[in-house]
């Protein structure tokens, strides 16, 4: 079941009228259900992976907290996280694994057939996975004791507004809430349908909206040069942005609605003045997994600079390889890591040159520039992270500043005029409401008058029934 189609409209009205028609107690049982429908409609025998990874997890958190012994914690954790790493593996990386090994012993002029696995990757694996690791090593490290409850553990697991692309709630945070009596109040579950208004204006008018130019030239890049590449480059980043945030937005609306609170996932990241500041901003629970359990364990920035440096590249490359089984994930996450070691040794240089220029006194100017220069860094590695191959990325950074035109009619992307201003005016329109967000530092979208406010809303609802496209395509984070 796709969140952004006609059946989960259907379905997310059912689901919530029965949970405030029922007695608290068995609420987790219409979650549970609900949650294993919604991963079942995608593909049905995928469930039993959720279910089994679920009992592994729950047994050994169990087993952790009562073992006496350092050694039988270690072993218990061992085996927790070698299950849920050893699903991950075989499902999406056995076949780049294979494929990789072959591609490597044949510059030794050693020929090998591959062994590959004709399977499909399990529809939102990483994120659960992330969820039953984070669990595990939280009840090892004695932060949180295990859950006792198998079916409310289960629902945690499977949560659906999150099931598929997050975001990667800590069981801290959404266990006791499962707990809790949730009220029907008007203002938390308006709120939370505003917050889904603005979630599917962005994934199913604006980000789809621009898939389409998207789509067209990275599926073809040959076929492109100069301006069609860079358009293409440039759309991509606020398709995907609109895309996962939008995502995010409908989750954390839903759930609201039922009185369970997410973390927030975005937070305008292009306003972002550094690379360190944009990974503070874009998909917040994936960087604050990876600082919690990979980062700091490595030892953060407490060992020596060099090693420090290190930690950092592997980090963001594993994080790029979390997003997909192919090199140019690789690469996306190795440059990242790049920019921000280069930013950190740059950094007193940086606040020098300002000193000596004089450009201190004029802190707009250096904001803009600083925003505008990190969003040029970013839109580079998006080129990786979209192109299909390493040779197509390559491609598109050696043909994107030639024959450039500005003719949009003549680029062969099926763009007249009028559909192009239409395109860079949902940009800007986005663009718009992040400044207002930024400035309230609220997710709410107006703070003017109540009428004004129900105006704005009224339109984007309009604007969605005419233009969104539903039941047309995946969230671009669901395939990981």
């Amino acid at each position: 079941m796709l969140i952004n189609s006609i059946h989960f409209l259907i379905f997310f009205p059912i689901v919530v009228a029965i949970y405030f028609s029922i007695a608290q107690k068995y609420r987790w049982i219409l979650l549970l259900i609900a949650s294993y429908y919604f991963y079942m409609s995608w593909k049905a025998e995928y469930i039993i992976w959720i279910i089994i990874s679920t009992i592994i997890t729950y047994v050994v958190g169990i087993k952790i907290y009562n073992s006496t012994s350092v050694k039988q914690k270690k072993m218990y954790l061992l085996v927790s996280l070698l299950s849920s790493a050893g699903m991950l593996f075989v499902f999406k990386y056995f076949n780049f694994f294979s494929d990789s090994v072959r591609t490597i012993l044949e510059q030794f002029s050693i020929q090998l057939n591959p062994i590959t696995l004709k399977i499909l990757l399990p529809v939102g694996i990483s994120f659960y996975t992330f969820k039953t690791i984070s669990y595990t090593i939280d009840v090892y490290r004695g932060e949180i004791e295990p859950q006792k409850h198998l079916g409310i553990f289960a629902v945690y697991i499977s949560f659906f507004p999150q099931l598929i692309a997050g975001p990667i709630e800590r069981a801290r945070s959404l266990l006791p809430q499962l707990y809790e009596i949730h009220y029907f109040e008007y203002q938390r579950v308006t709120d939370g349908l505003k917050l889904m208004l603005w979630g599917f204006f962005k994934k199913v008018v604006i980000a789809d909206g621009l898939a389409l130019v998207v789509d067209k030239v990275f599926n073809n890049v040959h076929d492109y040069t100069g301006t069609s590449l860079l358009l293409a480059t440039f759309f991509f980043a606020f398709q995907i942005y609109g895309d996962f945030s939008g995502y995010s937005d409908i989750a954390t609306g839903s759930a609201q609605i039922m009185g369970i609170k997410s973390m927030d996932n975005f937070k305008r990241p292009y306003f972002s003045r550094s690379i360190s500041e944009f990974w503070k901003r874009w998909h917040i629970s994936l960087s604050s997994w990876f600082k919690d359990y990979l980062y700091i364990p490595l030892g953060g920035n407490r060992v020596s600079i060099p090693r420090w440096y290190l930690n950092l590249l592997i980090v963001f490359i594993v994080s790029g390889l979390w997003h997909g089984a192919k090199w140019t994930f690789a690469v996306w996450g190795a440059l990242h890591g790049f920019y921000l070691v280069f930013e950190i040794i740059t950094k007193p240089f940086k606040n020098r040159l300002l000193q000596i220029t004089r450009m201190a006194r004029f802190p707009k100017v250096i904001q803009v520039l600083e925003i505008g220069f990190t969003f040029i860094l970013v839109n580079i590695g998006w080129i990786f992270f979209r192109a299909k191959s390493l040779s197509d990325a390559k491609y598109v950074f050696t043909n994107m500043f030639k024959e450039l035109s500005f003719n949009i009619t003549k680029l062969n992307l099926g763009l007249s005029w009028i559909h192009f201003s239409y395109l860079l005016g949902l940009i800007g329109f986005l663009i718009f409401v992040d400044l207002l967000q930024e400035r309230t530092k609220t997710r709410s979208l107006s703070d003017k008058t109540k009428l004004v406010r129900w105006i704005f809303y009224l339109i984007i609802t309009v604007l969605i029934l005419l233009l969104g496209m539903f039941d047309k395509t995946e969230f671009i984070y669901s395939i990981f």
